[in-house]
């Protein structure tokens, strides 16, 4: 009796993957609104009930789509195993950008040419994106930009950085699944080595002036109550 069980769940998820594996390329190519459940059943070689049953909706199954993309760029197993490793916190960030950049350069797949797209021109899709796969890794991320510049995890100054971090590795995928023109082509010709590492040098840089500066201001507000409180003493 367990047998058949075994086999129908089994028989279901690589039904599910092979869904997922021809919606990719497909919502990557055309977009999510120019991308039918008709054409992804028919190239998947399933029903459309098979869809809505794995996924409930086309919008169910792009947002599981859109998940599965960021998971191949940087996988939160992945990040989760480099932030807790022994591994110092410069070469923690460096794998960080070196996804990003082996993403943008490589282009091989379709993952980035759809997460790409995404940010180009936001849906409401990307909010569950946001809710279960990038708020985890944000997280984590945090602990190694603040392992870097000595900032407490939970100051808004990490916050900043991150973005200004992200910002050029997200240019460059963008740049890349568009084919957009400009520098940025010249840039993604170069070696992914020297690229992550002009990026990893611009991130350091930036995280430790910030770090030096978080470290002023707080030395300054202990300094400043203890002046205050001299000055304000009365005279023997």
């Amino acid at each position: 009796m367990t047998s058949p069980r075994r086999s129908t769940r089994t028989d279901g998820e690589l039904t599910r993957t092979r869904i997922l594996e021809v919606a990719g390329p497909l919502f990557a190519a055309t977009g999510y609104a120019e991308t039918t459940s008709k054409a992804i059943a028919a190239e998947a070689g399933v029903d459309l009930a098979s869809i809505n049953y794995h996924f409930g909706s086309r919008r169910g199954l792009y947002q599981a789509v859109l998940i599965e993309a960021h998971r191949r760029i940087i996988s939160l197993d992945d990040l989760h195993r480099t932030v807790e490793s022994a591994l110092p916190p410069r070469e923690k960030l460096s794998w960080c950008i070196d996804r990003l950049t082996e993403a943008a350069i490589g282009n091989d797949g379709w993952h980035a040419r759809l997460f790409a797209r995404e940010l180009l021109a936001p849906s409401s899709n990307l909010r569950a994106l946001l809710d279960e796969d990038l708020e985890p890794k944000f997280v984590l991320i945090r602990r190694i930009l603040g392992e870097v510049s000595g900032i407490p995890e939970d100051d808004p100054a990490l916050l900043r950085c991150m973005i200004s971090i992200a910002a050029p590795c997200l240019m460059l995928l963008v740049a890349s699944a568009g084919n957009l023109p400009g520098p940025a082509q010249q840039v993604l010709r170069m070696p992914r080595r020297d690229l992550t590492s002009h990026l990893l040098q611009f991130a350091i840089a930036g995280l430790e002036a910030i770090g030096r500066e978080h470290a002023a201001n707080k030395a300054k507000a202990r300094e400043s109550p203890v002046k205050r409180r001299k000055a304000g003493a009365p005279r023997l």
